[in-house]
């Protein structure tokens, strides 16, 4: 068995990004930049009024006397407007600001007379409510550096400044192999010796709460040829593969098996933790397959500590948990010499370790916001002690 940081090193070592694909920009919520974008012209490309008001020259103002109104702009207008020494020009939040005024008061400063437009704003200076060409970005600046997540206002700002198409890290391929003779359907009724199988759905869903859709979900018997074909088939078209149950020793666990059959390299196989001792990794080309344990809590445990830091090098998403050093609020015995990764509660100021930590069961997992890594040595670990925990 190897340790936790060990096994953390070598899935970091053996993972490499996706090769980067050019799609829609609309579809690319979410996904990284493969590249630094860099602004083709300058936007705004003219002088941009920022309100409804008037565009008139600032030299051209005095407090007592009226400007003539000599037409309108609009934002979208097609050709320019000249304005004379002494007049002004109605105007629209948008429109392009004519090169022969600099200033542009609001509607709500001035005031109609019999001679024409009357500016009440004490306060009004040259160049006012005026975005001059070049203020959101110039040519040949950079927009946004590569690695860089488009969440919806970067995908807003991109489309502002004219691409329609991105170089981004893709979503992986992803299929979840579900193994064990004694799963049914949930909805369905069960037989002697049935339980319900959840690991799908929870895969399904953690997968999802990341971003990640372009999921396959095959369940097959313990059957080792069964899996072997199935493991083949989700190699041949996946960037991971994600298995639960069948890692151990017993006679019917079989994907280590399988594994061989299907010519995957073994990277290692069972970490010095609870849950999820007999975790698997390995690799076969660019793709990575992970063996998870069969019991709800290991599976789940396993993918928040090895399978997400994965998915973030795939990727170059901030996927993984955020970790803080955190007091206990109960203590806690450890009476085994493996890391414990346990389901806890942080209230913002300490965490309470949660009932119900066997790794069959998943309702103290529902109910947590964290999990606490305890360390290798077994002993109690006591309350007020500082500990890690990764935030849920």
């Amino acid at each position: 068995m190897i340790s936790v940081a060990t096994a953390r090193e070598l899935v970091t070592d053996n993972t490499v990004c996706l090769a980067p694909v050019t799609i829609p920009l609309k579809d690319s919520l979410g996904k990284a930049l493969a590249g630094d974008i860099i602004a083709h012209a300058d936007v705004p490309a003219f002088a941009q009024s920022a309100m409804d008001g008037y565009a008139f020259s600032f030299e051209d103002w005095h407090k007592e006397s009226a400007l003539k109104i000599s037409g309108e702009m609009a934002a979208g207008a097609g050709e320019e407007k000249l304005v004379a020494k002494g007049e002004a020009i109605r105007i629209f939040t948008g429109a392009p600001v004519p090169s022969s005024v600099n200033t542009v008061v609001m509607q709500e400063k001035t005031r109609m007379v019999p001679d024409g437009l009357l500016i009440e704003d004490e306060l009004l200076i040259r160049g006012a409510n005026i975005r001059p060409a070049g203020s959101e970005i110039k040519k040949g600046e950079l927009a946004l550096k590569a690695g860089n997540q488009l969440t919806p206002a970067a995908i807003g700002f991109l489309a502002g400044i004219g691409l329609s198409r991105v170089t981004v890290y893709p979503d992986p391929a992803i299929t979840v192999i579900i193994t064990g003779d004694e799963l049914q359907e949930p909805g369905e009724p069960l037989g002697y010796g049935q339980v319900y199988e959840s690991n799908s759905y929870t895969l399904s869903a953690a997968l999802a709460n990341v971003g990640l859709s372009d999921v396959q979900v095959v369940q097959v018997k313990d059957n080792a040829q069964e899996l072997t074909s199935a493991m083949e088939r989700a190699l041949k078209g996946s960037d991971l593969v994600l298995l639960t149950g069948g890692v151990s020793v017993g006679d019917y666990d079989f994907v280590i098996k399988a594994a061989a059959d299907c010519k995957v390299q073994t990277v290692f196989h069972k970490i010095k933790q609870r849950p999820g001792k007999p975790l698997f990794f390995g690799k076969k080309g660019p793709a990575i397959i992970f063996g998870l344990p069969g019991n709800p809590s290991s599976v789940l445990t396993c993918f928040y500590m090895y399978v997400l830091p994965a998915l973030e090098l795939l990727t170059q998403r901030p996927l993984s948990l955020k970790t803080r050093q955190v007091p206990l609020v109960n203590s806690y015995t450890k009476q085994h010499a493996l890391t414990h990764f346990l389901k806890g509660w942080y209230d913002g100021a300490g965490v309470r370790i949660l009932d119900a930590q066997e790794s069959y069961r998943l309702s103290s997992f529902a109910q947590a916001n964290c999990l606490a890594e305890l360390g290798v040595e077994a002993r109690l670990y006591s309350e007020g002690e500082d500990v890690v925990i990764h935030l849920l």
